[in-house]
């Protein structure tokens, strides 16, 4: 089968139409018309990521983010760009053909972003969508001890937390990525990727302040991009092996990027 054979029978079993025009869902490098020998999915396709796939003996990259630094994966501006050439020559030279699985992973219905993002804090939601805005009520903790818990199990480096550390929580929103939510009323913290400290459309963090301030239990916590994301394409994995056989598929991380 080849990589566009097998992205044909990927839009077959989104569940929902496929948009031709998103320009974030397309090949970003290799020929479509290439023999998959095993398929690797991941939220970000480092060069170091690409290595340990074509050491896997996988040629076609499922990957959630960009591939080329910038959200359209536009290389004209790249030519010259030492980091272009050597990642590219080595896709080429080894056959690694990487197709982006953004807008329509979110689409989806479950958005495995999202179930994936849940099951890695300890909450379990087979049927989670994006902008579902569900609240999951758990076992009243404190802010700290449920912090301190996530960041054991996520193993993130960079994570962050705002809120006092004492306070008693028991109900949870959460969004991947960029998807991190404002904090409602009914919420007593917030669970996301990534977020602006200020300047946003909603400033969780200075609204969290000011409710330690007055004694109102409010509070983030920020895992980072890649690590919020990053099990939605384990649960990728999971899927495609319901539809695609005949070729190994393996979840290959990215990794998280930060360091403190």
């Amino acid at each position: 089968m080849t990589a566009r054979e097998t992205i044909e029978l990927v839009k077959q079993n989104l569940g929902v139409p496929f948009n031709q025009a998103t320009y974030r869902d397309t090949f970003k490098i290799g020929d479509p018309d290439t023999q998959v020998k095993g398929i690797a999915t991941t939220v970000m396709t480092t060069f170091d990521m690409i290595r340990r796939t074509q050491a896997a003996g996988l040629n076609l990259i499922i990957t959630h983010e960009d591939t080329w630094w910038n959200d359209r994966d536009e290389t004209k501006d790249l030519t010259e760009n030492p980091l272009y050439k050597m990642k590219s020559a080595y896709c080429k030279e080894h056959g690694i053909v990487i197709w982006r699985f953004h807008d329509h992973q979110h689409a989806k219905k479950p958005d495995q972003s999202i179930v994936g993002s849940l099951r890695s804090v300890g909450i379990e939601d087979e049927t989670a969508t994006m902008g579902g805005g569900k609240v999951y009520t758990i076992p009243e903790t404190t802010l700290g001890a449920f912090a301190s818990d996530i960041k054991k199990r996520t193993g993130s480096r960079a994570f962050r937390v705002v809120g006092d550390p004492q306070a008693k929580i028991s109900r949870i929103l959460l969004g991947p990525g960029y998807a991190s939510p404002a904090l409602r009323q009914d919420v007593d913290v917030v669970i996301g990727g990534e977020s602006p400290e200020t300047d946003g459309t909603f400033d969780n963090p200075e609204y969290v302040m000011d409710a330690v301030t007055l004694g109102i239990v409010k509070g983030q916590i920020i895992l980072g991009h890649v690590v919020s994301e990053e099990p939605g394409m384990e649960e990728c994995a999971k899927w495609l092996r319901t539809f695609i056989s005949g070729v190994p598929i393996q979840f290959i991380p990215a990794g998280e990027p930060y360091w403190t």
